[in-house]
């Protein structure tokens, strides 16, 4: 049987890159749970809905199917791997994730895809999602790092950028830190002088995967 691996951490801390290296190496899906979030902001936000309104977004969930398949996102059978990146997603998702209800429905979904063998990334992964995972990781880094990593993602790494996104990653990390935990079962990385490799091999190695 595969083993379930839950990595969790703040935004820029590496922890999509990582999961889904992850999940190559060891042949298991990657369960990408943030992208249910984002694709049921996407919903919200192309039906006009208030975000932060919990009945108005449980009332879109209710007209749209959100699924998983190959590391893509689908909303109603549409690719919106790319869409649910956007910033103006981005900027919504956390009032919509915040919401109990909301987390609860989309919290189904992704223990379903995890099934029996997973490397499941996100916030709760391993306190809520998959709290019986074999290995759970908290991946980290300075705040610093972690906007120069998003920064460069975004093409440019210039001071005023990334200043801009620290900002940026500040406010994400008050406004999910009702829904981030660190399961004290955790295994703390810090990725700030660690490249993915090493990571993953760190992982492997604490998993005991051949």
């Amino acid at each position: 049987m595969s083993p379930v691996i839950a990595i969790d951490g703040p935004a820029g801390s590496g922890k999509s890159t990582v999961a889904a290296a992850l999940a190559r190496r060891l042949g298991v899906p990657h369960v990408d749970t943030g992208a249910y979030y984002r694709a049921a902001t996407l919903a919200v936000l192309r039906s006009g809905a208030d975000p932060r309104s919990e009945a108005a977004v449980l009332a879109v969930l209710d007209g749209v199917r959100i699924a998983r398949r190959a590391g893509r996102t689908l909303l109603d059978d549409e690719d919106v791997e790319r869409q649910i990146r956007s910033d103006d997603v981005t900027a919504a998702v956390s009032a919509v994730a915040a919401h109990p209800d909301v987390r609860r429905r989309l919290v189904a979904l992704q223990r379903a895809e995890a099934g029996e063998g997973a490397v499941v990334e996100g916030r709760d992964a391993a306190s809520v999602i998959v709290p019986e995972a074999e290995l759970k990781v908290w991946l980290t880094a300075p705040p610093a790092v972690r906007a120069a990593r998003r920064a460069a993602q975004q093409g440019r790494a210039d001071a005023a950028v990334i200043e801009r996104v620290t900002t940026q990653l500040r406010a994400r990390d008050d406004a999910d830190s009702g829904n981030t935990f660190l399961d004290a079962d955790a295994v703390v990385i810090d990725t700030a002088d660690l490249t993915v490799d090493a990571v993953v091999a760190r992982v492997v190695d604490l998993v005991g995967a051949p």
